[in-house]
This record gives C-alpha cells, sequence and structure tokens, in this order.
C-alpha cells in the first residue's frame, strides 16, 4: 500500500533541487549559445561589414543625391537591416550606418563622383 509522504521538509528539498536544475539548464544554454556565436563571430561580423556598407551607400545617395530625408531612406534598406542605425554629418556631406560595438562603413557625397565609400582613416 503506497502512503503519502506529508513532509514539508522533504517537499522543500524537492523545489530547491528543481529551482537549481533549471538554473543548470539556463546556463548551459547560456553557454552553448556564447559558443555558438564566438564560433561564428567572423561571419556575423562581415556580414555587418556588407550591411553598414550597403546601409551608408544607398541612404547617402538617397538624401544627398535624391533630395529625401533619412529617415525616409531607411524605406529603401532590405528586410533584416533593422539592427542598422543612420547618422548624418551635413557639414562633411557624410552618412554613418553602423551596428554599435560590431561594425560601422561611412559613405561622402562629392560633386560630379556622387556617393563613395569611406576607409577608417579618411572617415577620421
Amino acid at each position: 500500500m503506497a502512503t503519502v509522504n506529508n513532509n514539508p521538509d522533504t517537499a522543500s528539498k524537492s523545489q530547491a533541487r528543481k529551482g537549481r536544475m533549471a538554473l543548470y539548464v539556463l546556463a548551459l544554454f547560456v553557454l552553448i549559445l556564447a559558443a555558438v556565436f564566438a564560433y561564428n563571430y567572423s561571419f556575423i561580423k562581415g556580414q555587418l561589414g556588407i550591411g553598414t556598407a550597403y546601409g551608408a551607400r544607398v541612404a547617402c545617395s538617397c538624401h544627398y543625391v535624391g533630395g529625401r530625408d533619412l529617415t525616409d531612406c531607411e524605406k529603401d534598406f532590405e528586410p533584416g537591416m533593422e539592427i542598422i542605425g543612420l547618422s548624418l554629418d551635413d557639414e562633411k556631406r557624410r552618412v554613418t550606418a553602423s551596428v554599435p560595438l560590431l561594425a560601422s562603413a561611412t559613405a561622402e557625397f562629392r560633386e560630379g563622383w556622387g556617393c563613395i565609400m569611406l576607409t577608417e582613416a579618411e572617415a577620421d
């Protein structure tokens, strides 16, 4: 015949074990996610570099050649480029597209040439 254990001490130990197990599973998930990011970091950084260069060039042409507002130029971006932010430097006629801490690219409008991409040295 089975009996029910109504001992509150045993029940709290069981809950504590479940809580620790959930914490271990969460830590393992975060560790796996970090490992996948580290393994694919160069690919991710490369894709973000391409995306920011494309975004800077398109936004520069849209704003300086097309005469549209910078916020309106974001409509020309491809799907998935929502993470890219734009900043405008009207004094130097430049548009910078960036993903914080990962990638940045700058395009400059030059009369007769249109918008050209700048190297990091030229942008500074």
